[in-house]
């Protein structure tokens, strides 16, 4: 009996070497790898639960952060340390994000920034709309500066443009805002690339490439997905109104 089944064993042992079997087990290995791989970045990504509120002085962020949490008015000062809070982005309570406010002053905000850059799911960079025509060229460094940070540039967290104070007449578009950011942008990435030295403050020593070379910048150009918004953290009514941030609340819930 077992002289009769010794054929069919030996085939079936041929058969397990062969190259289907081989080519079966490379795929199986690659989807191994590939879901350890996904599984990795999945618990990078859920460790950073922090969305950052960045912008210059007076631009709206510590008022901005008291709305979305109490959604009440308050008189608020320029900031010389962060503020951080839970915040719940649905009735499910376990769903919440921790918004964390950095003050905007310029002797600070790259300071604060090196702190928190690594914790960050998501940034909200908050502009005011009205100063803005005044401002972009500052406005523009500074989220040069966020955006070439290599922790920022590695991590890729999702970007939100919240172009505030949209309650006052004079305010400019968030289009109009966008415009004219990708032109400063742009002019800022041609004359830092000719800098001799990196001026972005990474670690790397190198200065990093913003956008696509050879190309006009544009916010699609990079790792992650930046989006812009009109908002008003006063409300049309000042102290006694609702804010205007349901632009704000609907990509929040998105990005926790």
């Amino acid at each position: 009996m077992a002289g009769g089944l010794e054929p069919h064993l030996e085939a079936l042992r041929r058969e397990l070497h062969g190259p289907a079997v081989l080519s079966v087990l490379v795929a199986l290995i690659a989807v191994a790898i590939t879901f350890l791989i996904w599984r990795f970045v999945q618990g990078r990504r859920s460790s950073r639960k922090a969305v950052l509120l960045l912008g210059l002085c007076d631009a709206g962020k510590t008022l901005l952060f008291a709305r979305l949490l109490s959604g009440r008015y308050r008189d608020t000062q320029t900031s010389i340390t962060d503020s951080s809070a839970v915040y719940r982005v649905s009735q499910d309570k376990s769903t919440n994000v921790t918004l964390i406010d950095l003050p905007g002053h310029e002797s600070l905000r790259l300071q604060f920034l090196e702190r928190f850059k690594a914790a960050a799911r998501a940034i909200v960079f908050v502009v005011d709309s009205v100063a803005f025509q005044r401002e972009v060229k500052d406005v523009a460094e500074f989220l040069y500066q966020v955006l070439v940070d290599s922790t920022v540039l590695r991590n890729a967290p999702a970007l939100l443009i919240a172009c505030n104070k949209q309650d006052v007449t004079m305010a400019k578009s968030a289009k109009l805002i966008q415009q004219q950011l990708e032109k400063e942008l742009n002019t800022l990435r041609v004359t830092r690339s000719a800098a001799p030295t990196s001026l972005d403050g990474s670690a790397t020593g190198g200065p990093a490439q913003l956008g696509k070379k050879g190309k006009d910048f544009d916010f699609s150009q990079l790792p992650m997905k930046v989006e812009f918004v009109e908002c008003s953290a006063r409300g049309s009514k000042g102290e006694e109104g609702e804010a205007d941030l349901e632009g704000i609340e609907k990509w929040l819930v998105k990005v926790a």
